[in-house]
């Protein structure tokens, strides 16, 4: 059929999902998507790279989707995302590890497929639909394969005159999730160019000019290398850009061990090193809505970004006491513990963990320190709330996004004025709009500016800034008086 059009027209399309409200924060995932349900994966650079996804069908078309969270843990953060019912927020970027070509079952799957109407299903999120054969049909001449993400199923439909009825032998690949290990996390980047895992972060900024800012990797960051390895690879991407990061803390240890207590969480924490001061660790996990375990970082993540586009992308305000849609904590299969209160929850909080209670009405989350806090020890004061972090790093980022293409034009004193004049005014707004407190300064300091570093073409500006603390405790003092009984009598007030 011939593409012309000439008259009026009308189609029906896939349904759209409702809109998210766009945010500047740069929110990446790591972890494992389905994209062996997309057609010609090979070739759509889809592994081991960022891509930006908008909405749920944005992320179906590009990545697959699934409700099995446990196996494709990308999907997760896409219906927490694209399907929350606070509201959608995005884009994020996800990393997807998962390699169809790599992580594969050893051996073909073989079934005996039914048609009837010239059609027939094959119920499955793990079969590598580009691999599809049917004994002695060929795709695209006797039948077209399609892929029904809501009942998990791949359709293959009659082509041609000629309608397939009967019995026919399918024979497909399957990719095996449990194959990708913490190592396909953590990747890197190889002499040769080559860029996995947590070094595909470098990509983002390089192929899409998005400074990466936050990351996140629900499913994996409870394994410690992994959790150290994101803290690490956070720390100026590219060189130059600042991130912080999201974990959790697992629900049993390596031995099988359940963590279904706050001493027990605690106690982990510390002996595993979760206490890097640009990063927030949770436990345990919440459930949703519908009875799913969700990761409470997620949740985090979601909420941050929202936080952050209601202050016009600034990072100023910590995803504590955000509602989040769960209907309760999980402890894992089998835990008895039923959850805990605030009291109870705030010996997390002073240990630097962060969790989730029912206040006011609503689950929320909460915890606003980082994961280097400690009560009654000696922390830097930038390490005591998450927003202290988040802020400087937006102060950092900021300057050098500003600043970059002004790079080896003749600094004059006028370009040097000009960045003084440009950062203070910055600086200011940031007071203006409640993110910073005080009277913030930047200043082109002699001491700091050495003639070797000047005749040498280095120069550097510092930075004074503080940044808005939560109101994280407010008390009221009440007393009793019995001035009050003088009201009972004449001229008593």
């Amino acid at each position: 059929m011939s593409d012309y059009k000439y008259g009026v027209f009308g189609q029906v399309k896939e349904s759209i999902v409702s809109s998210s409200a766009p945010s500047r924060t740069v929110l990446v995932y790591l972890g494992t998507a389905p994209v062996n349900l997309v057609r010609g994966f090979a070739g759509q650079d889809i592994v081991n790279t960022p891509v930006k996804l908008t909405s749920k069908l944005d992320a179906q078309g590009k990545l697959g989707h699934s409700g099995d969270w446990g196996s494709f843990t990308l999907c997760e953060a896409v219906s927490l995302h694209f399907e929350n019912p606070l509201g959608n927020i995005g884009p994020i970027y996800a990393i997807n590890v998962l390699d169809p070509a790599l992580h594969k079952k050893a051996e073909p799957t073989t079934q005996t497929l039914t048609f009837a109407n010239g059609r027939a299903a094959i119920l499955s999120d793990t079969i590598i639909l580009d691999s599809l054969l049917l004994e002695d049909k060929v795709e695209g001449v006797d039948f077209t394969v399609d892929y029904d993400f809501n009942r998990k199923m791949a359709i293959i439909s009659s082509l041609g005159d000629e309608v397939i009825t009967g019995s026919v032998t399918a024979t497909f690949e399957e990719v095996d999730p449990a194959a990708v290990t913490a190592e396909d996390i953590i990747g890197g980047v190889t002499a040769k160019g080559e860029y996995s895992g947590l070094g595909s972060l470098q990509l983002l900024y390089q192929e899409q000019n998005a400074v990466p800012n936050l990351i996140a990797a629900p499913g994996w960051s409870h394994i410690p290398a992994v959790y150290q390895a994101m803290c690490s690879a956070a720390q100026q991407i590219n060189g130059h850009w600042e991130a912080f990061v999201l974990a959790d803390i697992p629900l049993a240890d390596g031995e099988g061990e359940a963590i279904d207590t706050i001493a027990a969480a605690a106690k982990w924490a510390r002996g595993k090193g979760y206490s890097m001061e640009r990063s927030k660790a949770y436990w345990p996990m919440g459930r949703d809505l519908a009875g799913r375990a969700v990761h409470l970082s997620t949740l985090a993540a979601v909420e941050m970004l929202r936080a952050d586009e209601s202050h016009n992308g600034i990072p100023m305000e910590t995803p504590a006491n955000k509602p989040v849609p769960i209907g309760g904590l999980y402890f894992g299969q089998g835990s008895k513990n039923r959850g805990f209160d605030q009291q109870q929850a705030n010996q997390l909080c002073e240990s630097g963990l962060s969790t989730a209670i029912f206040w006011g009405g609503r689950w929320v989350l909460w915890g606003d320190h980082t994961a280097a806090y400690t009560y009654g020890a000696d922390v830097d004061p930038r390490a005591i709330f998450d927003v202290n972090l988040r802020m400087l790093y937006h102060i950092v980022n900021s300057f050098q996004q500003e600043w970059g293409t002004t790079i080896d034009k003749p600094f004059t004193r006028g370009l040097k004025d000009s960045i003084l004049n440009k950062e203070q005014e910055k600086l200011d707004a940031l007071v203006a709009m409640g993110a910073l407190i005080g009277s913030p300064k930047i200043e082109f300091l002699e001491e700091e500016n050495p003639t070797n570093s000047l005749m040498n073409g280095v120069f550097r500006w510092d930075v004074a800034a503080t940044p808005t603390p939560p109101l994280k405790s407010a008390a009221v003092y009440v007393g009793y008086t019995d001035a009050g009984f003088a009201a009972y009598f004449e001229g008593g007030k």
